[in-house]
């Protein structure tokens, strides 16, 4: 405890992360409040069918994503998933069409053409997802709660459409907007910060309707909800090690004499990590998960048919058998993106280092390519079953909502997150030469959960 004040007084003292980290709140702050803000023309206290549709199922899902905002009929209701799905797109185009690698390859002035594409495919997926939504609203409530001020209209003006369509839109460029602000004038990465905030939000809620429904008569009583979070407290730790874990690969430093200097005659480790695309391939996989909903406009489960039906129930076999292999290829694909073999291999050969036993260069390359192939596929494998777990906790009875929190997109994004906004405060701390926040001054960190614009 005392460890802990001395840390909180010393991210206090340095102004630059004090600052960073009460703006990342304040947008917090302004996330959340408009998660409440209803959109104009419809009636709050008439929205119970919208809440009981989005309690549980794939749109519960979404619900949560969106911290509450979908099933409160919020401005920001559709909320970052569209621009999650842009980018998925944006960096798949980068694969395969020549002009987005060429983007990709021109350093800051790329990045920012990319960001401004991501931008503009935002707000056209959002503009096919917006008027879904409202239809599914427009069915969910009562005439009455869609023109409160006006009883005698029996359907939605154009007015209406046309308004809360443009809203909607608005809403989620105004959350991308904040988290690209988060990241460049808060801590962490601002669109996983969002993503995670309104999980967190969730939470409660999932907890205490988990323990309602184990204290009712054949709930099965304390003892079973004891279980239950005991059994929580290790699938986090197998997240955390999940997120965390490495193979070291030894690289040998010839030893170099510049004038009365010696350099290299050491080894040191290149940390690769089983994990190295975080928890991306997740996210990209669940946004696409969410395709048939959104073709479907939103609808209620029960009155789906067919294969948006089958893919549209997140409990079934095959939703989570196709969501897994997604995880996988994705896992792959990341990796690809974030790991540069011969780009490590040509630096290593610059400074005078080798693997012991592996020639430099190609070969060396071609090394590190193995070893990331075969590292990544029983990482893969495992991200895709901690992913499916929530729809194997439910087979034991365990809440829908609360069985979101055993593992899944929600779970690893809220440990990914957490672990990488931590290490960025320690790195702040030991930078002014603080004391970290562990004993061993160290967190090990791992990709950014999000896409950073």
């Amino acid at each position: 405890m005392k460890r802990f004040i001395q840390t909180i007084r010393n991210i206090y003292k340095i102004e630059e992360l004090r600052k960073r980290i009460l703006y990342t709140i304040g947008i917090v702050l302004i996330y959340r409040f408009g998660s409440y803000v209803v959109l104009p023309g419809v009636d709050p206290n008439q929205l119970g069918a919208l809440q009981s549709q989005t309690s549980e199922g794939i749109l519960g899902l979404l619900n949560m994503f969106s911290g509450g905002a979908f099933s409160n009929a919020s401005i920001f209701a559709l909320g970052i998933m569209p621009y999650i799905s842009a980018s998925i797109v944006v960096q798949l185009l980068g694969m395969a069409i020549p002009y987005f690698q060429k983007m990709q390859k021109e350093g800051e002035s790329g990045r920012k053409k990319i960001n401004q594409i991501t931008r503009y495919l935002t707000v056209i997926i959002t503009g096919f997802q917006a008027p879904g939504y409202i239809a599914n609203l427009i069915h969910q409530l009562p005439p009455e709660a869609i023109s409160p001020f006006n009883p005698n209209v029996l359907s939605p003006s154009t007015f209406f459409w046309v308004s809360s369509t443009i809203i909607l839109i608005a809403g989620t460029l105004f959350v991308m907007w904040m988290g690209e602000k988060i990241t460049d004038k808060g801590i962490g990465n601002g669109i996983s910060m969002l993503i995670m905030i309104g999980i967190i939000a969730r939470l409660p809620f999932a907890l205490f309707g988990e323990f309602i429904s184990r204290m009712e008569e054949q709930g099965g009583g304390l003892v079973i909800f004891l279980v239950e979070l005991v059994v929580l407290v290790l699938v986090i730790l197998v997240c955390i090690l999940l997120v965390q874990g490495t193979r070291r690969i030894p690289v040998q430093y010839a030893k170099r004499i510049v004038g009365n200097k010696q350099y290299g005659g050491v080894r040191q480790y290149i940390p690769l990590k089983v994990n190295a695309a975080g928890v991306m391939p997740i996210i990209f996989a669940q946004a696409i998960m969410f395709i048939p909903i959104t073709i479907a406009g939103f609808a209620a489960s029960e009155s789906l048919t067919g294969f948006v039906s089958i893919f549209s129930d997140f409990n079934g076999f095959w939703y989570n058998f196709v969501f897994a292999l997604m995880i996988v290829a994705f896992t792959y694909f990341y990796t690809a993106v974030t790991i540069n073999p011969n780009q490590m291999a040509e630096e290593m050969k610059k400074n005078g280092g080798f693997i012991p036993g592996v020639k430099p260069g190609k070969k060396t390359a071609e090394f590190l390519d193995d070893v990331m192939s075969r590292i990544t596929l029983p990482g893969s494998l495992f991200l895709a079953f901690v992913a499916i777990m929530p729809a194997i906790v439910r087979l034991f009875g365990v809440n829908t909502q609360f069985a979101q929190f055993y593992g899944g997109t929600s779970l690893l994004i809220l440990v990914g997150v957490v672990l990488d906004t931590l290490q960025q405060i320690e790195s702040h701390l030991l930078m002014r030469h603080y004391d970290g926040l562990t004993k061993s001054g160290r967190i090990k960190g791992r990709s950014a959960v999000g896409m950073s614009a």
